[in-house]
């Protein structure tokens, strides 16, 4: 609070200055006027001085919230402003609506930094470190849920009904299937139930739920909806990731080995988790363009985890490919852990890095000097054929050497693909 010092003596208490919502001075100023000092003519159409009222002390108060979210008449505000540097009471009062209506707006968007959540949390752990820590192979899957769930929270109702088309690579073809945003979040939120169920808690589609495939697992749970989902579904999806987490979290070492059985495969909790991260972050594209909203790849470091799974998968997937007749027969067997003929898988960017993938049994071990072909893909690319987004065909690649393997290589990463 300050003072004035007048003639008689008397110390007068007095506000500061609150200034409220007003035009730049580029709006008013007079850029007309002459060089020398001589006033222009007012322009036609200028905006007329506020005609100021005379109001008495309650009414003034009484208008300090209507001040405070410029609602008041040009006349009003300054008839407050002018009354704020003579009243300490009400220039309080002022500061602290002014206060309060900084804090009426809603969550922020997307468009913010996005390593702002990972700084804030580090901060936070810097200070103060968690009793139980989340574990580092689960880092993937909490961050892909929490971006997703934040994409959730800006989209409007009506966009939770937009037409999102869901795309897998099958049957030597990309397959297509329509849903809505509310239904894809469905889908994650039945296939989630998997890693549930493995952890003993409770399964989306209810107890005694049968051994089904993903997609069996969706189809059950799209059928035994009343009506067709929406943004209620964002809720239970929420809490069962939330829960994942936290029970992983509290679990200890041991739980990393736990199988997780997706009817048809298997893996072990620690890879589940990442591959359910890695769908999270594929959908969450398919729903971000569906609502045409901007959505970034994972951080380098998770996006190297979920393309270094991938490339582990891709002997097993080979192998299946080949009993199946839909690709090329084994050229030189050799014991399992031995050194066999390969591929070098190339992955640029971010998250990139060097695979070497076995091409004639899963269990023998790439090997650099056995390469018979090589294979150089954007990271993002990679997992976007992985995901079945684009066929092998239209995979950009740079390639060389045995085109046979190669050929054989990007289906079976394809062919990791499903709903």
């Amino acid at each position: 609070m300050t003072r004035a010092n007048g003639d008689d003596g008397d110390d007068v208490a007095r506000a500061p200055w609150i200034p409220g919502p007003r035009r730049s001075a580029d709006d008013h100023a007079d850029l007309t006027a002459d060089p020398a000092g001589a006033p222009a003519e007012e322009p036609p159409g200028a905006e007329p001085e506020p005609e100021v009222p005379v109001l008495t002390h309650g009414v003034l108060k009484s208008l300090l919230g209507a001040w405070a979210l410029s609602a008041c008449s040009a006349g009003e505000t300054q008839a407050v402003e002018d009354h704020l540097t003579a009243c300490a009471p009400c220039a309080d009062e002022a500061l602290r609506l002014r206060d309060a209506v900084a804090l009426l707006h809603e969550d922020r968007d997307l468009d913010l930094d996005p390593l702002l959540r990972s700084r804030v949390l580090e901060n936070c752990l810097g200070r103060r470190p968690a009793r139980i820590p989340v574990p580092d192979w689960v880092t993937p899957y909490d961050a892909e849920t929490a971006r997703l769930d934040a994409l959730l929270r800006d989209i409007g109702e009506s966009e939770w009904h937009a037409p999102v088309r869901l795309k897998w690579y099958e049957e030597g073809r990309i397959v297509r299937r329509k849903a809505t945003v509310a239904g894809v979040m469905g889908h994650l939120l039945a296939v989630d139930g998997l890693v549930s169920a493995a952890l003993g808690l409770d399964d989306p589609l209810g107890a005694g739920t049968p051994e089904l495939s993903p997609s069996e697992r969706t189809d059950a749970f799209w059928s035994g909806l009343d009506r067709p989902p929406n943004r209620s579904i964002r809720g239970p999806w929420r809490d069962q990731s939330h829960t994942l987490i936290r029970t992983v979290a509290f679990a200890g070492r041991g739980v990393a080995d736990l199988t997780v059985t997706y009817k048809d495969f298997a893996l072990p909790l620690r890879d589940s988790l990442l591959e359910r991260a890695f769908e999270c972050w594929v959908h969450a594209d398919d729903i971000a363009n569906a609502v045409a909203y901007p959505y970034a790849a994972p951080s380098g470091a998770h996006l190297h985890g979920m393309i270094d799974l991938a490339a582990r998968l891709l002997p097993g997937a080979l192998a299946n490919r080949r009993r199946a007749g839909l690709a090329a027969p084994a050229r030189h067997l050799v014991a399992a852990g031995a050194p066999g003929r390969s591929l070098h898988l190339e992955v640029e960017g971010a998250g990139g890095g060097h695979w070497y993938i076995a091409l004639d049994s899963p269990a023998a071990l790439g090997s650099p000097e056995q390469a018979v072909a090589q294979v150089a893909m954007d990271g993002v690319e990679f997992c976007q054929l992985v995901a079945g987004h684009i066929s092998p065909e239209e995979a950009a690649a740079g390639q060389d050497g045995d085109r046979e393997a190669i050929r054989d290589v990007l289906s079976a990463a394809a062919s990791l693909s499903r709903l």
